[in-house]
């Protein structure tokens, strides 16, 4: 018998969730945490998001919308810790844990040994608990029989989610649900669906026909339907989180505090990986970015993106942001780094009305070829014309 043994786990508000770990007396409050200046909101509570909070709003927003919102000052090394504690105690469970991001992951029940369903629900309840009790960690849950229906699942009734689908009802669990729902489907596509091709839920999909899904989605037409139906192959993936991540980092000559110098390094940094990304024909969701001091201590942090790309754009807007909470001591810097994780396979998202992404993945390809031949770089997004490209 077959039995739902892929888990998706997806912490709940998760920086917010770290904060009030250590705060509980502010536990049902409108809260976040965030840089009250020029700062944006990188975790909301749930009670905060009912009132229009949402990541990455500025901060300025977020309290203008929110007046009485509690503003929680970035904790660090926090929340770093807070991962690993919980993916150690999933680990407990089965050695078979994927980490996707800081509070993201994938486990494969397969080693256990369980022979029922209520069985792997039980187990992972009881983890669901243990992750409450031992870390006061609010985290939802996903059953399925794949990674892509667990992942659907899991956000489907957030905070402290569970829902299990059971084998063999895939494509029933997937049908109602908006095709917004389906990776890759971003907010712009879902719109353009509903509106030339009446596609507005999952099972308007695979009602189609496939000379109707070649047409619509062109040569990605057979993935769609795949995600559409609920069919996913892929393996939870073991290895340490560095083999499933882009960085790069860049030791200065002499140490540098110039905000604007820096900022234009990491952006540099950006681009060269992200040409990398894509000619791996992979996508990425969470960016880091990484401090250290002349006295070799160090600071990171990160952000994720809700949908993962291997465009430049959707992560400028960030690193700003990720230097001024990572650079938390009024020190000089010696080196800094940047680093992507949250890889999924596939070059593109399935953005594909979204004209202006296009056009940016076509010049990022060509602007790639051009760099790869050799000679002087050509300009890239992170930088202004007249700026000098970021050194290697």
């Amino acid at each position: 018998m077959t039995l739902p043994l892929i888990v998706h786990l997806d912490a709940d508000a998760f920086f917010v969730s770290c904060e009030l770990a250590q705060q509980p007396a502010l536990r049902g409050t409108k809260c976040a945490v965030g840089g009250r200046e020029r700062g944006i909101i990188s975790s909301a509570s749930y009670e905060a998001r009912a009132c229009g909070v949402y990541t990455p709003m500025p901060t300025a927003r977020a309290l203008h919308v929110c007046p009485d919102l509690i503003l929680l000052p970035h904790t660090s090394g926090l929340y770093g810790r807070v991962s690993q504690q919980m993916f150690d105690l999933c680990e407990t469970l089965t050695p078979l844990v994927q980490r996707n991001s800081i509070d993201e992951g994938y486990l494969d029940l397969g080693p256990c040994g369980l022979r029922t369903a209520a069985e792997v629900e039980a187990r992972v309840r009881a983890l669901q608990q243990r992750l409450w009790l031992e870390l006061q960690l609010p985290v939802s849950f996903g059953l399925a029989t794949n990674k892509l229906v667990a992942q659907i699942a899991s956000k489907l009734r957030k905070p402290r989610g569970f829902v299990v689908v059971p084998a063999g009802t895939e494509q029933a669990f997937l049908a109602p649900l908006p095709v917004g729902k389906l990776p890759g489907v971003g907010a712009k596509t879902e719109a353009a669906l509903a509106e030339r091709h009446g596609l507005r839920l999952v099972g308007d999909v695979t009602a189609r026909t496939e000379t109707e899904l070649r047409a619509i989605f062109g040569a990605g037409w057979r993935e769609v339907q795949a995600m559409a139906r609920g069919e996913d192959d892929r393996p939870v993936e073991l290895g340490e989180e560095d083999a499933k991540s882009y960085s790069q980092q860049e030791t200065f000559s002499h140490d540098r505090s110039d905000r604007a110098e820096i900022e234009r390094v990491l952006k540099g940094m950006v681009d060269e990986l992200l040409a990398k990304i894509r000619a791996d024909r992979k996508r990425v969701r969470t960016l880091t970015v990484k401090v250290r001091y002349p006295d070799f201590t160090q600071e990171a942090h990160g952000r994720s993106l809700e949908t993962a790309t291997d465009l430049e754009a959707p992560f400028y807007p960030l690193v700003g942001p990720l230097l001024q909470a990572a650079w938390s001591k009024r020190q000089p810097l010696r080196l800094v780094s940047v680093r992507f994780s949250g890889v999924e396979a596939g070059s593109a998202q399935l953005e594909m009305f979204a004209q202006a992404e296009e056009k940016r993945r076509r010049l990022a390809g060509v602007r790639d070829a051009l760099n790869r031949r050799g000679g002087a770089p050509v300009v890239r997004h992170g930088h202004q014309l007249g700026d000098p490209p970021a050194a290697p």
